[in-house]
């Protein structure tokens, strides 16, 4: 199609492809210099609903088209062959928009191995400004936390008395207390630290974007969806996308910042005939420029759990159930911004390890009052608590691929969970972790029953298979254009493409190794980080 038969947006001096986690931090910082102009494209609408503001909205999010691509995997070989559904965010704010709410930024590890695996500038020393700066720390300002930032991180003040049990089962079995989850070392016991702001989700749109969305410097564009990039050579100069029926384009002067996720952003790059050269010729595009590692290198943490039935107590499922409860919950958040609904469903999380000859903290448990028969549905008319298991080093490798040519068409998603006889190994010892602290003397008076696995599923075999049947992904997709300086590297240390010019990739799909715990704050901190980098390299600074 000619430029002729499209409308042209004009031209900005970067244009950012998502205004997710990482998009939203990307164009404020960038317009804050009121000379620099920015475009942000965002393929969903507005995130003014209100299930986005309430921390207890997941249900009403996840698999809500409005808000969620509704991805869903491949059949997954070592999981029964099982499709799985794979929400992420479609509206400003992208996956913070939708998620869970919860604070973590990985091991100090973590980001070591980043530097060590040919990265120079993102050890966990370097990086941490970058995460101080971003946030405005409920406990205020000190040298692992900011106080000036615009993301609000509070703590879960909601206190459940079977999680609190659970809370002194898990010491006594040898999970110690910690202070702080986010200060490098991450092993250990505590409530949930949220992005939350009096009662209602700091989101990247809220925190980030929605304040300086009038800046003259800064459009942005909703239902916007991105089919291509332009190229001049091999210099990256605009992108072409749809916004309705109408096919437009815009220039990029200095540089486009592809900041679509572990998804969106390897199947833009190949819709644009960048990628491998098979796959992209299988789908009859024609090679650009061929970079291997592209929709290579997909990592995730995936999440097996335990559910329980309870006597003796309240949980969330009577607040939800009983329609006086309920209402009267209602009523206390609109009144006060406070109760069940003011903090997100898990609250109290530990990292610990499955078996003692493991390094460090290979799970992440999750600790709920409120049990269901699946993620995300409704909840069980009894009282109930929930144990999500997260295998936050994972073994597994997948990838993220084209489909077809159609910029329309979901990808290729796999994550090959539970493939090494390593996971296997894991996803026995967590459920048998987990069962032993549900077994302790401090969780008796509630005479928990469990209703998953259940009291059937006793040997190995059987909790595999129990394994297989209900793996899910925890939503961490990352690691599909990844930074590095090997033959797989998709972009460089300043997040630079190889190869190509004018192009960035600025969002989780540049993790070499995906990060221990929820990657939402990592995603923000890389944003934080390149933006720095932009801005460097805009003044000469290399």
């Amino acid at each position: 199609m000619s430029d002729a038969e499209r409308i042209s947006q004009g031209s900005f001096d970067y244009v950012i492809i998502g205004a997710g986690s990482a998009g939203c931090v990307l164009a404020n910082r960038l317009t804050r210099d009121a000379s620099i102009r920015v475009l942000l494209l965002e393929a969903g609408g507005e995130d003014n609903y209100w299930w986005i503001r309430v921390p207890v909205g997941m249900p009403y999010l996840l698999g809500n088209k409005e808000f969620d691509w509704c991805y869903q995997s491949e059949p997954e070989p070592f999981a029964d062959n099982r499709v799985t559904p794979v929400p992420r965010g479609k509206t400003l704010g992208g996956s913070s928009s939708i998620n869970a709410l919860c604070y973590i930024r990985g091991h100090a590890r973590d980001y070591d191995t980043w530097r060590d695996l040919g990265n120079p500038g993102w050890s966990w020393k370097e990086v941490l400004p970058y995460f101080r700066g971003l946030e405005t720390y409920s406990r205020g300002a000190n040298a692992a936390h900011g106080g000036d930032g615009e993301l609000a991180v509070e703590d879960n003040k909601l206190r459940w008395e079977c999680v609190e049990a659970w809370k002194r089962a898990a010491t006594d079995f040898g999970i110690p207390e910690t202070e702080d989850q986010n200060a490098g070392e991450n092993e250990g016991l505590a409530y949930f630290q949220g992005t939350i702001r009096k009662g209602k989700r700091s989101s990247a749109s809220e925190a980030f974007l929605h304040p300086v969305r009038k800046r003259p410097n800064l459009q942005v564009l909703i239902h916007a969806h991105a089919t291509a990039l332009r190229f001049e050579g091999k210099r990256v100069v605009g992108v072409e996308f749809l916004q309705g029926d109408a096919r437009k384009y815009v220039r990029a002067e200095c540089e486009v910042l592809l900041a679509a996720g572990a998804i969106g952003s390897p199947q833009l790059l190949e819709l644009s005939g960048v990628g491998r050269a098979d796959i992209l010729q299988k789908h009859g595009i024609s090679v650009r420029h061929e970079l291997p590692g592209v929709g290579e290198n997909m990592q995730d943490h995936w999440q097996i759990r335990c559910s329980y039935k309870l006597q003796n107590t309240v949980t969330m499922n009577e607040w939800v159930g009983n329609p006086l409860r309920r209402y009267g919950m209602g009523a206390w958040y609109l009144l006060t911004g406070r109760g069940p609904m003011a903090f997100q469903a898990p609250q109290l999380c530990a990292f610990t390890r499955s078996d003692p000859a493991q390094e460090m903290a290979n799970l992440q448990i999750h600790v709920s009052a409120a049990s269901a028969e699946r993620f995300g549905g409704p909840l069980h008319p009894w009282p109930g608590m929930s144990c999500g298991i997260a295998v936050v080093r994972p073994q597994s490798i997948g990838h993220c691929h084209i489909k077809s040519a159609d910029p329309h068409a979901h990808p290729s998603i796999l994550h090959n969970f539970l493939q090494s006889e390593e996971a296997r190994r894991v996803a026995v010892d967590a459920i048998r972790h987990t069962r032993q602290i549900m077994k302790s003397r401090e969780l008796a008076p509630f005479s928990p029953e469990e209703i998953y696995p259940g009291p059937k599923v006793q040997t190995d075999e059987e909790i595999l298979a129990y394994a297989r049947q209900t793996v899910i992904t925890v939503f961490h997709q990352s690691g599909t254009c990844k930074m590095g300086s090997d033959s797989m590297a998709v972009v460089d240390e300043r997040l630079r493409l190889r190869g190509l010019a004018g192009l960035r990739v600025v969002d989780a799909s540049i993790m070499p190794n995906v990060t221990c715990g929820n990657t939402n704050v990592p995603t923000m901190m890389i944003a934080e980080k390149g933006a720095a980098m932009i801005i460097e390299d805009r003044r000469g600074g290399i």
